[in-house]
């Protein structure tokens, strides 16, 4: 049976590729992802908004400079779904499109110039973020419907990039933002460390890929680039004073969710109320005025 089907859904990606690629994209999903072809960026959005998608593929060598705004948009519209560019052949054109689809947004570039490349492309397209970021942005942007637009791209992206991002530096400069003008907005705003958000969303990614129960503890540490089960156990240890197999006891992935909300965003709800965490607030432009006259 295939892997695809196992899941309580199956993956799907949407695909805008060559013609000669098609079949091999296919042949790279077989029993890990299903593949909706389309012939343009625009379409491949329509599908997104029509039905459950995991991720998007978007052929350097099938994208035209018209195509561009149709990329970004659906980078900034769909922040939880992964927009994968695919590389099949190394020239000058491909080079400076993967160029101006980083300038978009989009962050994932897979080479499959060899056989080493699909076999990478089926890993990540097989196992997608998207639905598991969107079961914890669910409760969490219910929680708080009046965060400013930035806000939300902040939370959208640390709890997106959080299973394989464990250092909040890492997102920071994903966002186009110091790390340390990021924390000094918080304590500015009252709020705990984005290093404190990021160690407890992790959490909320452990629980979810332990309630499946098919996964070890040790399983779950390595795919959540934790340096080792221990590291994993010691983190549970400072957060919650409890081991990995006692978290694990104790905690469904609905019951760790409550807990996030009660602990990390109901205290603090009127203070994510106008918080900017990307956008320069008038004492930062203040300051930097300053600076300048004082040279």
């Amino acid at each position: 049976m295939s892997r695809a089907l196992i899941r309580d859904q199956v993956v799907t990606v949407a695909a805008v590729v060559p013609a000669q690629d098609r079949g091999r994209l296919e042949a790279a999903g077989s029993g890990c992802f299903d593949v909706v072809h389309r012939d343009s960026v625009g379409e491949a959005a329509r599908v997104v908004r029509e039905r459950p998608v995991d991720a998007v593929v978007v052929s350097v060598h099938d994208c035209h400079a018209g195509q561009l705004e149709a990329v970004g948009r659906l980078v900034r519209s769909f922040p939880g779904i992964p927009t994968v560019a695919l590389v099949s052949r190394h020239d000058a054109a491909a080079t400076e499109m993967l160029l101006r689809l980083g300038a978009t947004g989009v962050r994932q570039v897979v080479d499959v110039t060899s056989p080493a490349g699909w076999t990478r492309l089926r890993q990540l397209l097989g196992e997608p973020a998207s639905r598991a970021a969107a079961r914890i942005l669910g409760p969490l942007l219910d929680a708080m419907p009046d965060l400013a637009p930035d806000a939300r791209l902040f939370l959208e992206a640390m709890v997106r990039l959080a299973p394989s991002t464990p250092a909040v530096r890492t997102i920071a400069t994903q966002l186009g933002i110091r790390p340390s003008t990021l924390m000094s907005r918080f304590q500015r705003a009252r709020l705990p460390s984005p290093k404190n958000y990021l160690a407890a969303i992790r959490l909320l990614h452990v629980s979810q890929l332990l309630d499946g129960g098919g996964l070890s503890v040790c399983d779950v540490a390595y795919r959540l680039e934790y340096s080792s089960p221990q590291s994993l156990s010691r983190h549970m240890r400072s957060s919650l004073g409890i081991t990995a197999s006692e978290f694990r006891r104790r905690y469904s992935f609905d019951g760790a969710m409550a807990r996030f909300l009660a602990v990390m965003i109901e205290p603090y709800q009127a203070n994510w109320r106008g918080f900017h965490p990307l956008a320069m607030t008038a004492w930062e432009k203040s300051e930097k005025e300053e600076g300048r006259s004082e040279k």
